[in-house]
């Protein structure tokens, strides 16, 4: 009985070991032979949709900021470090695709030493604590290098999506490295700016309302918030939590703002500046709640008026 027993979990062992060969091997074939349209469970993104490709690349170029920008595509596309240099300040905007504190993690792990910034501006779009980061996550396992980070953040995702995306990212990594370049500069109406920005070269807006909707938080991106905070203050940076302007009829669709708004400030020092600035929905966004570039001047503008950035 013992014998049959070690031979059959010997049996099992080289079985499981085979499988997981084979289907590595599978999910590399079919990620360079179908197209995506066929492959639903492998989103392979390389180029990213808010040019996630060219600021990852960058990123590992540059050290000693004056400012760090943090958070989701009101990030990159709410921060012109245009602005920040005429102002004599150097800074990096590290913000990526509906990017959640678990993704923001990861970045910090890999860049926050590097990087080194006296001020960390992260903005806290109140969605961002509500959704679970699966599209972050395989935008980021996309374009920028998988390493460890990578690995834990699929596994305590568990989700079948994100591991095919990482078997396959890793596998384009390993053997296409040298092949690796940024992507365009423009795409579509898109222009890349180096240190991160995204400028929206050409914006037309409807304004259109928006139904009613409660925020229910995710408890563990709050405590990967709470984590973000400690590591960011432990490095010696000054942390500033930041709400970014959206449409006032799409932040008025938010029953519970008030609640966000508290339990934000709680965590340090916060500004929610659609309390602060004056905007018209037609003018000064693009879509409902992403500023065009008329709307991040004015924003910026603020920012610098309201955040003590100056220089020692």
């Amino acid at each position: 009985m013992k014998k049959e027993i070690i031979h059959f979990t010997k049996n099992a062992f080289w079985f499981s070991v085979f499988a997981l060969a084979f289907y590595i091997v599978a999910i590399c074939l079919l990620g360079e032979i179908l197209p995506s349209k066929w492959t639903k469970n492998l989103i392979y993104n390389s180029g990213g949709a808010g040019h996630s490709l060219n600021r990852f690349e960058e990123v590992k170029n540059v050290k000693n900021v004056d400012i760090l920008f943090l958070g989701s595509s009101h990030t990159y596309r709410g921060f012109d470090n245009r602005v920040f240099y005429n102002n004599d300040l150097t800074s990096f905007n590290l913000g990526s695709l509906a990017q959640t504190p678990i993704q923001t993690e990861v970045l910090l792990n890999r860049y926050l030493n590097q990087l080194n910034p006296t001020i960390t501006i992260y903005e806290v779009y109140p969605i961002a604590f509500t959704i679970d980061g699966i599209e972050s996550s395989m935008d980021l396992i996309s374009n920028d290098q998988n390493d460890f980070a990578s690995l834990k953040m699929a596994t305590n995702y568990n989700h079948i999506k994100i591991y095919n995306s990482l078997i396959f990212s890793s596998y384009r990594q390993f053997f296409f490295q040298k092949h690796k370049k940024q992507g365009e500069i423009i795409i579509g109406n898109d222009r890349y700016i180096p240190g991160g920005f995204v400028e929206k070269i050409k914006s037309n807006f409807k304004p259109k309302s928006s139904k009613t909707q409660e925020l229910v938080f995710k408890k563990k991106q709050l405590a990967t918030f709470q984590k973000n905070i400690e590591s960011l203050e432990k490095s010696g940076t000054k942390v500033y939590l930041v709400q970014a302007p959206i449409t006032s009829d799409y932040y008025n669709s938010f029953s519970n703002l008030s609640e966000f708004d508290s339990l934000i400030n709680s965590y340090g020092e916060y500004s929610n500046f659609n309390k602060m600035i004056e905007l018209t929905d037609s003018l000064h966004f693009f879509d409902a709640h992403h500023l065009n570039q008329k709307g991040v001047e004015i924003f910026n503008k603020k920012l610098l008026e309201v955040i003590p950035f100056k220089k020692e």
